[in-house]
């Protein structure tokens, strides 16, 4: 039988920086390729610099990182949902190990979370802003992956700028408030250094919090510890 293979960034484990898990120790696995491709994107996922991996050698270089391993395996990227034969291999074996499994996606591809979504425990969904993205939202796609994930632990993650607008904070609001999920406001980073203003953010999770109560202003705390 042939083994599925995917390509590989890196594999490493390190603080998890962003979102509700900030602080966690977790194991990170970096695919390559991504179907978008956003204007703020910082994220080095070439495909020419990757390896490739059958399943069980993924595992095997998690298990060698080094005492102590960390339970759960973030998958992110690119985008993990674009290799889910080879998900679909790994997470078995994965799941068996006792690992739990955090999926950062960008949340375009509510089909191919179908194929994987048995063996995920936390979805980290990003709601791509056309402010912040440079690209056009699929609000109905977007609403469908939601309702897919709205069973797991599922937060949103929202990257924004300056130029976020009135109408995209509503449809982010009444997105949340649809499916029960805590929204993580997240600036967007120049560097090392966010590209707005504390006040700014803070008076941008005013609005939020006016409207839903469950929501959080998160920096990519990762960038302020310069680790990975």
């Amino acid at each position: 039988m042939i083994e599925n293979k995917a390509k590989i960034r890196e594999v490493f484990k390190s603080i998890q920086g962003e979102g509700p898990h900030v602080g966690e120790l977790q194991v990170f696995v970096r695919f390559c390729g991504c179907n978008l491709s956003c204007q703020y994107c910082d994220t080095d996922f070439e495909i020419s610099k990757s390896k490739e991996y059958t399943s069980n050698e993924l595992l095997n270089v998690i298990e060698s990182l080094g005492k102590p391993i960390p339970s759960i395996i973030s998958l992110t990227g690119g985008e993990p949902l674009l290799s889910t034969k080879f998900l679909k291999e790994f997470l078995r074996l994965a799941k068996r190990k006792g690992f739990k499994i955090y999926l950062e996606t960008n949340a375009t591809l509510p089909d191919n979370l179908l194929d994987v979504l048995d063996w995920i425990d936390i979805v980290s969904a990003d709601i791509k802003l056309p402010s912040a993205t440079g690209m056009q939202l699929d609000k109905e796609n977007l609403k469908r992956f939601f309702a897919l994930s709205s069973d797991k632990e599922l937060f949103a993650k929202i990257v924004f700028d300056e130029n976020i607008t009135s109408d995209e904070i509503d449809f982010a609001v009444e997105l949340a408030k649809s499916y029960d999920f805590e929204i993580i406001l997240q600036p967007m980073m120049i560097g090392d250094n966010m590209s707005v203003s504390v006040d700014f953010a803070q008076s941008l999770l005013y609005k939020f919090y006016s409207k839903y109560k469950q929501v959080r202003l998160i920096p990519q705390v990762h960038k302020f510890l310069n680790v990975r």
